[in-house]
């Protein structure tokens, strides 16, 4: 059971909203399992200047950030990693000693999950979508060697990002004439309470061996459903979510993740939450 002493390291994810987040559960679930003497936390935050100044200020040992503050807190750091500075988004912050050093573990958290259903190199990977999540997933391919067909609605922002990450774009309504190694949908399409919603036609599921949704509200999509149907493999949003926060977890204690006691805290969570 999770105990609070003045000597606690305090962590936390910022952001808004956070009251829905999943990342408290899980990291105080590691926390304790390592006996460790730290607590984490979710602080709603409007103002992204004052949140990092309140971090400064208040010696919070480390932090998660999400939407909207992943791209505005990164002028405000004193140092960032590069792969992170390069994908332009930055969702963990640590503190070495009165700095705050900004990295990315969501392109680790999607390379991880993908990489135990398929060899990442030389593989053709089709993304869907070109918000936050598809850049960082499609700059963690990159990383990878893996190459990259980007489809999305908006055609302006899909292009730009295509050119970044030196691959091609296709409108959204194309991507169901592909046919690639796997499937990842970064789009929130399919998340609650719009579950009945999907990206990509179920018949055109069967050009893809492998397909992942980063959506974790339902764990079983309709995308992840009709896959199964197709015959695909299938990795749910958890995954990600997971090895992104295990990869957290190392940044800020050295430590190895207790993955498997952080997978079921955030099972625990969904089912609680239904």
């Amino acid at each position: 059971m999770l105990k609070i002493y003045g000597t606690t390291q305090v962590y936390g994810i910022i952001g808004n909203p956070v009251s829905h987040s999943l990342s408290p559960a899980m990291h105080n679930a590691a926390f304790d399992a390592c006996r460790l003497d730290k607590a984490y936390v979710a602080f709603p935050a409007l103002d992204v200047a004052g949140a990092v100044a309140a971090i400064r200020n208040l010696g919070i040992a480390g932090v998660s950030v999400t939407i909207p503050h992943k791209q505005a807190v990164i002028p405000l750091l004193d140092s960032v990693d590069p792969v992170a500075a390069r994908i332009g988004a930055v969702n963990t912050i640590v503190r070495r000693g009165q700095k705050l050093h900004g990295a990315n573990t969501d392109w680790l958290g999607a390379n991880q999950a993908l990489a135990e259903a398929l060899k990442l190199a030389g593989s053709t990977v089709l993304i869907l979508g070109a918000g936050g999540s598809a850049r960082a997933i499609g700059f963690g391919l990159r990383e990878a060697g893996a190459k990259i067909i980007l489809a999305s609605r908006t055609a302006e922002k899909g292009r730009e990002l295509a050119r970044q990450l030196d691959c091609s774009w296709i409108p959204l309504k194309q991507a169901e004439c592909q046919k690639a190694d796997a499937l990842i949908n970064a789009t929130s399409v399919g998340m609650s309470p719009n579950v009945d919603a999907t990206p990509m036609p179920a018949a055109a599921l069967v050009a893809f061996p492998v397909v992942m949704d980063i959506v974790y509200a339902p764990l079983q999509t309709r995308l992840l459903r009709e896959a199964a149907a197709a015959g695909c493999h299938r990795i749910d949003g958890l995954a990600m979510l997971l090895y992104q926060g295990a990869a957290q977890f190392a940044i800020w204690t050295g430590r190895e993740a207790p993955l498997e006691i952080m997978r079921r805290s955030l099972l625990a969570q969904l089912v609680g939450s239904k």
